[in-house]
This record gives C-alpha cells, structure tokens and sequence, in this order.
C-alpha cells in the first residue's frame, strides 16, 4: 500500500531531513514550513521511524481539505476512509491544534473527528458501538488558515525520545536539534568533535551517532509495529537489521565533553552508556574561563545563556571568552542576536532555527 506520509521537523532542518529521506528511497518528497511530506509503503514508515535522526514523528496523511464551517468540516470528515487502517476493535483517540482557523473551538474539532470516525468505522464493520481495546491508532489534526491535514500517527513517544536520556540538565537541546546541527556542521567528515558546555551530553552522542553512522531508532518500539494487520514484524526486523549492518564502526571517532558541573558530567557518562557508545566519548570537569579547555576537531556547543544564566551578561562575557578561546571549525548556537559582537568574530555562515519556542542562530565557523 503507498500512502501519503508526513514528518513534521525543527524550523530550520528541512533539508536535513530531506536528504535523510532520499537515503531511506523515500518518493515525491516535498519540504515546507516545519515538516516535509513523502509517499511510501509500510517498510518506508520503518525505514523513516529507525533511521530519521531530525523527524520528530511520521505521520499517514488521510486527509488535506479546506473548511471555514463546521458542516464543511464534517462533509470532508465523512469523506475519509478510517477502514483502510482502523479495524474492528482498534483504539483511535483524537488530538490536534488549529491556527488562525474560522473554527476555534478545539474540543469540538477532536469531537467532530471521533464521531465521523465512529460513524464510518460502525457502518462499515456492522457493529453497534465500537469496543477500542486493541492496537493504537492515534488520530491527529492540524489546521492554519482555514486548511486541515488529518493524520494517524506511526510512531508513539516522538522520535527526539531515543531512550538513552532520560533525564537531563536545565534546558537540554532535543536530541532532533541536535542531530541537526551535527548534519549540518559536517560532523561526519571530522575526527572528533569537542562540546565544552557538554549539559547532558546530547549533542556528543548525536555527533557520534552521527559520524558512525548509527540509527537513532535502533533501540526503541514505535506505534505501527503493533499494526500487525497491516504490516509485519518481518519488515521491521529487516528494516532493523539492514541498519545495524550500515553502522561504522570502523571509524576513528571521539567526542570530548566539558563542562563546569560535576553533576553533568556524570550525567554525560550515563547517558552515553545508555546509547552504547561510552567508550567513543571521554568527559571531564573543566572551565573554559580558567584555561581548562583542550580543543579536539570540530567545536559544537549550545552555551549557557541568560534564560538558563539567569544573567545575561554573564553571558555575554562568556561569549567574550570563547571568541578568544574558539577556533575553526566550531558550530555554536545561541538566541542572543548580538552574539557576534560580543564573540568577536563575523561567523562565516548562519542558519536560523529554533531550540523549542526560542528563536535561535546556528553560527558556523570554518577554517
């Protein structure tokens, strides 16, 4: 079966995750604002789910339609066939959001969409009510501007949930982010990589996994493995297998971790036991204002910053220090817009993204 399928992404990481998807033989992808659509089978939604290190979910795509009333709304609701993928007994709980939509009410939206579900689903299997107690099918909306996408979810917990944090320091970067600037800067051409305000560590084991070429899916479950009408646990085996045999493991790679904070140094470690790649990354406690900071390769660091500083000249000075201290290449992302000035030093190239709701630079500096 081809299905219209979308992965909605950071601002910002589009074309990464474009061209994770051409790797993966993914058709007739197109990018927009914070997501990218494809078409593709079932072994392409495994595929997607194991090896999209940017993604943040992969979505089936029922529906697109534009409706400014409720009755249009539910015209186009009714038109959608629930069966193709909902069977007898499968649970389909309803959740989504709408921007700048004539519609407003959300509850009755989620309403609308449950009740156009049930409706369709009982007619279609002659049941009188619909039990819910088996596989997951969960059903997601999105409206701007009058237009609506309808969706089933592939993947359960999203794909920024790799398994390996978690917990983690104030504001850790997403895993997905992470992945992104890691793509970006080029860390898989380089040596080594060096965070010198490594947190929870989450951007040295995404370089690693990264460089190694290893799957950021490998160790979770997701939603449509539980499909089993749909598809097999063959082709998520395979798709498993196929992953772990492209791993690097050949590669000379380090990551360096520093970071002030014992405390995240430890947590550092554990986490990059978790992702069963310790022995790839070595972590100290160290301060770059003393001069307690060995560069490696590639700098890749998200600084502290006043919202987590609490003072932002604090860290504006520290920015001061690491002018001084940085050279290329380093990839360094901060939301302080004068962040060159007080670097001292014009960055080569900027990329604008966004670190959760805040608006950010990714400051690139080559050699």
């Amino acid at each position: 079966m081809i299905m219209n399928l979308s992965a909605p992404c950071h601002f910002g990481l589009e074309s990464v995750l474009k061209y994770e998807l051409k790797k993966i033989n993914a058709e007739n992808i197109s990018a927009h604002d914070g997501r990218v659509d494809f078409t593709g089978d079932f072994e392409t939604v495994a595929k997607a789910n194991v090896n999209c290190s940017v993604a943040e979910r992969i979505r089936i795509c029922l529906g697109e339609f534009y409706a400014k009333s409720f009755s249009e709304f539910i015209e186009e609701c009714d038109q959608i066939r629930w069966e193709d993928f909902i069977g007898r007994n499968d649970k389909f709980p309803v959740k989504g959001s709408a921007l700048d939509c004539e519609i407003t009410s959300i509850p009755r939206l989620q309403a609308t969409v449950k009740k156009s579900a049930v409706n369709r689903l009982k007619s279609v299997y002659n049941v009188n009510f619909c039990e819910e107690t088996d596989a997951l099918f969960q059903i997601e909306f999105s409206g701007l501007k009058n237009t609506y996408r309808i969706y089933i979810d592939t993947t359960g917990a999203g794909l920024h949930k790799r398994g390996y944090r978690p917990s983690a320091n104030t504001a850790p970067i997403k895993e997905t982010l992470a992945a992104g600037i890691a793509d970006i800067a080029r860390v898989k051409y380089e040596n080594s990589v060096t965070d010198p305000f490594c947190g929870s560590g989450t951007l040295l084991i995404e370089s690693v996994y990264k460089a190694l070429n290893i799957a950021p899916g490998l160790r979770r479950k997701f939603t449509a493995e539980s499909w089993t009408h749909l598809n097999s646990p063959e082709i998520w085996d395979s798709v498993r297998s196929d992953a772990k045999a492209k791993i690097n493991k050949d590669k000379d790679f380090t990551a360096y971790g520093y970071d002030i904070d014992p405390e995240a140094v430890e947590l550092t470690i554990k986490n990059a036991e978790r992702a069963g790649i310790r022995k790839r990354i070595i972590v100290k406690c160290a301060d770059i204002r003393k001069g307690e900071f060995p560069q490696n390769g590639i700098i890749l660091t998200n600084p502290p910053y006043g919202e987590r500083m609490l003072d932002l000249k604090e860290a504006e000075e520290l920015y001061r220090v690491m002018g001084q201290k940085f050279s290329p290449p380093a990839a360094v992302i901060s939301p302080h817009e004068d962040f060159e000035k007080f670097y001292g030093v014009r960055a080569s190239k900027k990329r604008k993204l966004y670190n959760g709701m805040i608006k950010c630079n990714l400051y690139l500096y080559n050699n």
